[in-house]
Formats: structure tokens, sequence, C-alpha cells
């Protein structure tokens, strides 16, 4: 079974440094992403496990959370500590926290 980890706690792992995978759809990802994210659309998953860590947590976030439990899901199949953003960079940017736009994890 998935993790889903709600904002706050997704937020707490984030400030030390978290794993952050966007699995939206460019398009949606330039319009505003969580500082740090890497943007894996979610047809490309299985191809990029090879790029991913094995040996940490691994957040996976989307608009809502319905992508991202389906991206995290795949990923737990194949042996990863994948956890799922309940709500989503909706969820995210609803709390306040800090959205980047662009198409560059940490884009000014």
């Amino acid at each position: 079974m998935v993790q889903e980890v709600d904002v706050r706690t997704f937020a707490a792992a984030h400030a030390d440094g978290a794993l952050v995978i966007d699995v939206r759809e460019p398009f949606e990802y330039a319009a505003g992403h969580v500082p740090g994210a890497r943007l894996v659309p979610l047809s490309t998953v299985p191809r990029a496990v090879r790029d991913l860590p094995g040996d940490r947590a691994v957040y996976v976030i989307c608009a809502s959370g319905n992508r991202s439990l389906t991206a995290a899901s795949w990923l737990s199949q194949m042996g990863f500590d994948a956890r799922s953003v309940a709500g989503g960079t909706t969820g995210w940017a609803q709390a306040g926290f800090p959205v980047v736009h662009g198409t560059r994890e940490n884009a000014a």
C-alpha cells in the first residue's frame, strides 16, 4: 500500500531536503510547482526510475493527488519508498507555501 502524506508532513520533509518529483505535464509544472521538484510527467515515470535514488524516500506530487498516487504506487511496486502528497500542488499553494513558476526546478 502506498503511503499518502498531507501537505504539512510533506512541508517538513521538503524543508529537510526531500526528493520531490512532479508528475504533471510540462505546462502545468511551468505554471507553478514546489521549489526543487523535478518534472517527471506521469507517462515517463517507468523510464525515469533509473535516475531515482533507491536509498531515500521519493515524494510524488501532482495537481491534487490523483496522478501522484498512481505514480507512487508504480514506484512502490518497483521497490521505492514512494509517498504521494495528498492535495498536491494545489493544496501546497493554498496552505501558503512557495510556488516557483517556469521550467526550472528553482526558477526565480
